[in-house]
Order: structure tokens, then sequence, then C-alpha cells
């Protein structure tokens, strides 16, 4: 069993060239852990706002006024086409 070492290579130790990767020091592991860590933590806080009861449930109704609102414009065109129809038929029975 290899025993931990603080100077951590990139990817592996050969690179299928014969080439080896070179150390890293302690800081620059510790910085790119911290830069990991940011970027984690922006991402959770995205998902947690995008899975928010509030957040779904508003998404939902919007989904649903805009649903019923094209129902109502359709409605309301056909309605006017309805109309229209029976008009002329009312006309051509009168003449």
């Amino acid at each position: 069993m290899a025993a931990w070492s603080a100077t951590a290579t990139t990817g592996s130790t050969d690179e299928g060239d014969g080439s080896v990767t070179q150390p890293r020091d302690p800081e620059m592991i510790q910085h790119e852990i911290e830069d990991i860590r940011a970027k984690l933590a922006g991402t959770l806080d995205e998902l947690v706002e995008r899975a928010s009861p509030r957040r779904v449930a508003s998404r939902g109704a919007t989904a649903l006024s805009e649903s019923t609102r094209a129902r109502a414009i359709i409605g309301a065109a056909a309605g006017m086409v309805v109309a229209m129809i029976a008009l002329r038929i009312t006309r051509r029975v009168r003449d």
C-alpha cells in the first residue's frame, strides 16, 4: 500500500507516452480545492433555489395561467367565427 504524499501529481504518472506529470505543491492543491468548493456551493445554491416549493408552485401557476389564457383566446376566436357564420346565414334567409 502506497503512503500518502503531499506532492500529488496531476493525472496519472504515465501519460501513455512514457512522460511523468509534474508534482504540485500543497498550496496549489489547497487553492484548487477551495475553487472547487466555491463552484459546488454556487451550484448547490442554484439547485436549492430551483427546487424550492415556492418556485415550483410559481412555475406551475404561470404555466396554468398561460394555458388558460390560450384556451380563452381560442374560445373567443371560435365564438366570433360561429357568430359570423350565423349572421351570414340569417342574412341569406331574409333575402
